[in-house]
């Protein structure tokens, strides 16, 4: 595979989680398992995701951009670990020359990815948990049990005070997760929502000694 199917493709800075202030390629892709299930109530991008139509990018030109620019890359979406874009997530990230790659998925299809990519990857696979309801909880607990020792798995929760959360950053605590690999980020499209739901967040981060 030699080009892969985006809706944006820009150079930025990663603004959250572990690699804050890089300098990127954010590559998104169009689809997502669970925009659709939940009609994006937890998701910034849903309305960018129905509207965009996809294009082709050769990776000659990914690999381009990130030469001229001297940048990274952040595969986000959308889902990136979707049946349909799997192929293409893994070709990149093997083909493509760069310094870090960070990845944003929702878990559908982390392990994988991990498989997959080649171990001498410098890249952070950013797990950002969409948590709901019960069966959510318990399927996040599974994945993390398979991965929970992979270093370079981080934890990003966009968040609401639910209970769905506490149960689940208290598990983490409880299991002796590294809770430096968890970053809390208020849930929010606007200034006003993530400022309202900012409080409660710092003080669960204090709580379960995690990032915000």
């Amino acid at each position: 595979m030699n080009k892969g199917k985006y809706i944006e493709s820009f150079v930025s800075w990663q603004g959250e989680g572990f690699n804050t202030g890089q300098r990127m390629l954010i590559l998104r892709v169009k689809k997502c398992n669970r925009a659709c299930i939940f009609n994006g109530s937890s998701c910034d991008t849903n309305v960018k995701m129905r509207i965009s139509n996809e294009f082709e990018l050769p990776f000659k030109e990914i690999q381009k951009t990130v030469n001229d620019e001297k940048a990274g890359i952040l595969l986000t979406g959308g889902e990136p670990t979707l049946d349909i874009y799997i192929d293409q997530t893994v070709s990149v990230i093997n083909k493509i020359k760069c310094h870090l790659f960070n990845i944003e998925t929702n878990g559908v299809g982390l392990e994988e990815l991990i498989k997959r990519v080649n171990k001498n990857k410098n890249i952070i696979y950013v797990l950002s948990p969409k948590l709901f309801n019960q069966t959510d909880l318990i399927g996040y607990k599974r994945l993390i049990d398979h991965i929970r020792t992979n270093k370079k798995v981080i934890i990003k929760l966009v968040t609401e005070d639910r209970p769905e959360i506490h149960q689940f950053l208290g598990w983490l605590v409880e299991t002796n997760f590294d809770m430096t690999r968890v970053y809390l980020m208020p849930q929010g499209t606007f200034r006003d929502e993530i400022f309202r739901n900012a409080p409660f967040v710092f003080d669960m981060a204090e709580k379960y000694k995690t990032n915000f």
